[in-house]
């Protein structure tokens, strides 16, 4: 699957939510889940790597981090920032591909 068709899938998962779900997303909400998935995220590599207790996950299962439970928020992570995108009508892979370009001259720059 290609970056684009993996963002066109996202898009058609968002459309099929939209119809369950209580009130349309504007972007104010995005934001807030994105907020919200990055806390979620954090709290998995956190305990992941150590920083809790080691029982803590026994004692609340949503501190039971995994490498499968992490790729998850990544990909939750990923889906809002894709809708996130369509909101603004950014192409993501050209965002991306062009962010990238200027990474690479800006590290060029450096020798690097």
């Amino acid at each position: 699957m290609t970056f684009n068709e993996a963002i066109d899938l996202a898009k058609s998962i968002i459309k099929r939510f939209e119809n369950i779900e209580g009130k349309p997303w504007e972007i104010e909400g995005s934001m807030i889940e994105l907020s919200k998935q990055v806390g979620d995220l954090s709290k998995l590599v956190m305990s992941y790597e150590g920083y809790y207790p080691k029982d803590r996950g026994k004692q609340d299962e949503h501190y039971e981090a995994t490498k499968d439970k992490i790729a998850d928020e990544l990909a939750d992570l990923l889906f809002t920032i894709i809708r996130i995108a369509d909101y603004y009508d950014i192409d993501l892979e050209k965002a991306h591909i062009e962010a990238s370009k200027s990474s690479d001259e800006y590290l060029k720059s450096y020798g690097v």
